[in-house]
């Protein structure tokens, strides 16, 4: 049965997380504004636009809304970084896991920040949209969005009247896709997030510069690849794709990845050792080829594989790298709870600092319900039903 303290102990850990980051406001003003915006988010509310946000927050117009994103003046990043905090304060722990990926804005026109037709995995098809790279947090207490990035294509960038008129700051340069990656891990790592590992699909898997990137920072990796990368092995190098199609049938193991929404995930693993060069691999650390496949054939009569390196310190276990390569999922089912539950989706902006002020504010909502369902799942229940805001040549592991 809920009860009015379930609800009670839901808004004071509210309370105590925006008393985490009032300090990045200015003004009082702003600070009451970005507090209503969030519980505005937080309600359940059909969708979560400027008119909406502020008819829930009992205003007349969604001018003060939209002032908080366009004009207002306080710390977005400060608050991305308090965000960060609250998160491992709560969730935080030695082996955490942090996922990069990105997800597609679909928009229409062509004056919105970074907006162009390209190809949104989110839509599975080349779209007009935004795409905005992220990085997640995962560990065994939950998972949630702990950081943000906007991709701007060079066409924006080479076009500096168009990105003045969005806001775009003139010091922007462009930057790839793996390198706004490794900016928001670097910032993790930097600010003591404990994470031992870094896994990704193969958008950024594939990138060399990526993987060499989160070797010299010494950080464990389970990166897809495409069926087409290049394995080294000691008679040369082969494709991923060759080197499994040869593994022996002992060195498939059934496992599972972890639970999803159906229960655990469960497919069938081959891992192989690849040759240690002193040159290239870090001392005391190993590389590995991982293949998950699926249990039954598809349509075509083939059975699905994906493939996988792998950097970690000798000794790792396969069971390690079957468990991080499944904690890729944790990032997807954040964009999904994100868009659904706190419309991160949801806003009607164009400019460069509003899209990342927006962007800001729903993953505060979306860490904080993280939290909440980590801590007092209970309490969350409550808020959920009664809001008081409107709604080879390798070795095979065998």
């Amino acid at each position: 049965m809920v009860t009015n303290e379930d609800l009670d102990a839901w808004v004071a850990g509210l309370e105590e997380l925006f008393a985490q980051v009032a300090g990045r406001f200015h003004r009082v003003e702003p600070r009451r504004r970005a507090r209503a915006y969030v519980r505005g988010l937080l309600a359940p509310l059909a969708g979560k636009n400027g008119w909406t946000l502020a008819e829930a927050a009992g205003d007349l117009t969604p001018d003060g809304m939209q002032r908080l994103l366009n004009a207002a003046t306080w710390d977005a990043d400060g608050i991305r970084d308090d965000v960060r905090a609250y998160a491992v304060s709560h969730l935080g722990e030695r082996d955490g896991v942090l996922i990069v990926d990105e997800t597609g804005f679909l928009k229409k026109g062509t004056k919105s920040a970074g907006v162009q037709r390209q190809y949104s995995g989110t839509a599975g098809r080349i779209e007009n949209c935004q795409l905005g790279v992220f990085c997640a947090y995962a560990t065994s207490k939950g998972r949630t969005l702990i950081d943000r990035e906007l991709y701007l294509p060079k066409s924006w960038i080479n076009d500096r009247e168009r990105c003045r008129e969005a806001a775009v700051p003139d010091e922007v340069e462009f930057a790839t896709k793996p390198v706004l990656a490794q900016r928001m891990l670097a910032r993790a790592l930097d600010a003591g997030v404990p994470a031992t590992w870094v896994t990704a699909d193969e958008a950024y898997g594939g990138d060399s510069k990526f993987r060499h990137w989160l070797e010299d920072r010494r950080i464990s990796y389970v990166v897809a690849v495409p069926s087409s990368q290049t394995i080294p092995a000691v008679a040369g190098t082969s494709r991923a794709d060759v080197l499994v199609a040869h593994a022996p049938d002992d060195a498939w193991k059934r496992r599972s990845c972890g639970d999803g929404a159906k229960g655990p995930r469960v497919f069938d693993w081959a891992v192989a050792e690849l040759p240690t060069y002193p040159d290239t691999t870090p001392p005391g650390w190993q590389r590995w080829l991982l293949a998950r496949r699926s249990l039954t054939r598809n349509s075509k009569g083939e059975y699905e594989i994906a493939y996988y390196l792998c950097c970690a310190p000798t000794g790792t276990t396969d069971e390690d790298l079957i468990r991080v390569a499944g904690a890729r999922w944790a990032i997807e089912d954040c964009f999904q709870t994100a868009k659904t539950e706190v419309g991160l989706d949801h806003y009607q902006v164009r400019r460069y600092d509003a899209w990342h002020r927006h962007i800001t504010l729903a993953l505060l909502a979306h860490t904080y319900l993280a939290v909440t369902a980590a801590i007092a799942p209970k309490a969350l229940t409550a808020a959920s039903s009664q809001s008081r805001w409107a709604r080879s040549s390798v070795s095979w592991h065998t």
